[in-house]
């Protein structure tokens, strides 16, 4: 079978973007309540642009405690991916890998041609060969699909509502007209309404974006079942990872294959669609490939 453009997953990201610059909208009026200064809103807005146009990708891996490999370090890690951008018509993204015993994965950056493909040391020691090029694929699918750069403007508005909500008091002596405090608490439940939005916003695309990504995935490897058989892996195994190394990768949450699911944060964050319900898909793609 060959790759088809998702269209659903296209009118989703397109439904997300028009839902964000509303609240880009709403974010730029709520940091005029704060600041009344023109060059404070550029020179913020400016800076928090620049950083996730040229540096999202490094700061995504830096969260992650992950380093870019060359091939003399990790030479099937770099033959696998090559060969499979050439399967999925992409040019080859950096290589990362973050010494953790969570065994996950994540795609990374603003565009195709400055992605970045990270997996842990757990990934790579929890499946096979089969498995990984599964999981791997799984992953330029996303940075096909585009969803990667979506996600990331979605997350970077959420940093700045959840920014104007902890440091809008700071500024309370700044309000315009003399409204002073009763000014900068509504700009403060504002920021903290887009905040809960955004939140929304990226979970529930974050769903759907990876039922793409599993059959563009399965599709650039043709092999359903080995996706399959990694997602069961890596869930069996997360279940016995130990709490402290889940609450040090929670951040990149809605960017990993398999979503962190233990505790409070697990719970109230869930980006990911069950387990169980994405095999049941890759086993359907699984027949109709035989068919």
């Amino acid at each position: 079978m060959e790759w088809q453009a998702d269209w659903g997953l296209r009118g989703r990201m397109l439904v997300t973007m028009v839902l964000l610059g509303v609240l880009y909208v709403v974010a730029i009026a709520v940091l005029w309540e704060l600041f009344t200064s023109v060059l404070i809103i550029v020179v913020f807005f400016g800076i928090f642009t620049f950083a996730q146009v040229f540096y999202s990708d490094k700061l995504a891996l830096k969260s992650m405690g992950a380093r870019e490999v060359d091939a003399s370090e990790y030479p099937q890690l770099h033959r696998m991916t090559e060969r499979l951008c050439q399967q999925a018509d992409l040019p080859k993204p950096k290589i990362a890998v973050a010494d953790s015993n969570v065994p996950n994965a994540f795609a990374t950056g603003h565009s195709k041609d400055s992605s970045a493909v990270c997996v842990t040391t757990g990934l790579m020691n929890t499946l096979n060969d089969e498995e990984l090029e599964g999981v791997i694929a799984h992953e330029l699918a996303h940075i096909k699909n585009r969803d990667v750069m979506v996600m990331t403007i979605a997350s970077f508005l959420s940093t700045i509502a959840f920014l104007m909500v902890r440091y809008g008091m700071f500024f309370g002596g700044r309000g315009r007209g003399g409204r002073g405090g009763a000014g900068i608490l509504v700009a403060i439940l504002v920021s903290l309404v887009i905040w809960v939005i955004s939140f929304i916003l990226i979970r529930a695309l974050s769903r759907y974006r990876e039922f793409a990504a599993d059959r563009g995935g399965a599709l650039i490897t043709g092999n359903p079942a080995a996706l399959a058989s990694a997602l069961r892996s890596i869930d069996d195994t997360m279940e016995r990872t130990p709490e402290t190394d889940m609450r040090e990768q929670a951040e990149m949450n809605a960017f990993f294959i398999i979503p962190i699911k233990k505790g409070f944060i697990g719970k109230i964050a869930r980006t990911h669609p069950q387990t169980e319900k994405r095999i049941e898909k890759l086993q359907e793609l699984e027949r109709e490939l035989h068919t």
